[in-house]
């Protein structure tokens, strides 16, 4: 009897340590599920398979559009939001909510015209503005041509081409009309889901590049990544300064060096239409949205540990993907802002 006591005492031993062990496996790994920007997609997908490579980590993502992502993390469906345009802080503090910024990218405009290369084509925010609101409807049009000499446009009909769902990346790109034509701002404004007044709808940043690829005589937008994925040609744009640049890390980052963000409630930033001669002027920042006490404090430990890395060590990812990371000097603030702020 005192045999079989010992050997079910050892047993229970047994149970209790497998799970112990279950439950600390369980808390380095917790799930970690987003859902939100398609603007930052093909960076977050580089970064979930760096991570797992070097953690075993699991981080899935689904690039549903940044008004989705709000809604996502408002319902408490996901560990995390991701929209590339902020929430203002009063609706933050209602929804019991958190943000920061993650990386910086750029929305460019994409063409396939026949004969008109990456870069060749130039373009303003006013006449963007006309096109879209559809003003100007033929690519010969004497506006256009006025700032393009030299670049053969032929006669023929634009087809314009925008994101059907709640969108970031159309919330940077209407954001940027606003600033630059009056009528835009009068009639249409900014969100993440506008009225458009022409044109067809496609779904997601890919959505309307694979359009734009298979569709000549069109015009839409995407974050700079997608165009060269997709070997699109693009615009140069006039920025404030009045000059024409083309779309690069180098011209984000001089458009995100004229945000100071250190008086910012929850870094509520918009950046389009940037000050300085080398400013991208339709630059957007992606950021992270948390609950400030999740009911998973495990998934949401696991999440802050992931933007760590990403926000250090994920940096050469951004770089190849054609993002521009943040300084070191902002990642300390949003370091010490988790502390203050997420549980």
């Amino acid at each position: 009897m005192k045999l079989m006591l010992k050997r079910w005492q050892h047993l229970l031993r047994i149970a209790l340590v497998c799970i112990v062990a279950v439950h600390a496996a369980s808390a380095r790994c917790a799930d970690i599920s987003g859902a939100g920007s398609t603007f930052v997609y093909p960076l977050l997908l580089k970064w979930a398979a760096t991570y797992y490579m070097k953690t075993g980590q699991q981080v899935s993502y689904v690039p549903t559009g940044s008004g989705n992502g709000v809604r996502q993390i408002k319902a408490a469906r996901v560990t995390f939001g991701a929209s590339d345009m902020p929430l203002m802080p009063d609706e933050l503090r209602t929804a019991g909510l958190a943000q920061f910024p993650l990386v910086i990218g750029g929305v460019v405009p994409v063409v396939n015209l026949g004969g008109v290369g990456p870069g060749q084509l130039r373009l303003t925010g006013p006449l963007l503005a006309d096109i879209y609101l559809g003003k100007i409807v033929n690519w010969d049009d004497p506006a256009i041509a006025a700032i393009n000499p030299g670049i053969h446009l032929p006669d023929m009909k634009i087809l314009v081409v925008h994101r059907g769902d709640s969108s970031g990346t159309t919330f940077n790109w209407a954001s940027f009309l606003s600033k630059t034509s009056s009528a835009w701002k009068a009639s249409v404004g900014a969100g993440t889901s506008v009225k458009w007044p022409t044109g067809v709808s496609a779904t997601g940043n890919d959505g309307i590049a694979i359009y734009i690829k298979n569709v000549e005589g069109t015009i839409g937008y995407v974050e700079l990544t997608y165009a060269l994925q997709r070997n699109l040609s693009y615009a140069a744009v006039q920025n404030r300064s009045g000059a024409y640049v083309q779309p690069s890390r180098a011209s984000f980052s001089a458009a995100a060096t004229a945000a100071d963000w250190t008086q910012q409630p929850d870094f509520y930033q918009i950046v389009t239409d940037a000050p300085g001669a080398d400013a991208w002027p339709i630059t957007g920042v992606v950021f992270v949205i948390l609950p400030k006490a999740a009911k998973d404090a495990g998934s949401s430990r696991a999440a802050l540990a992931f933007f760590k890395w990403a926000l250090t060590e994920g940096q050469a990812d951004a770089a190849t993907e054609h993002y521009v990371s943040l300084p070191p000097a902002l990642v300390k603030q949003i370091e010490t802002y988790w502390n203050e702020n997420i549980k």
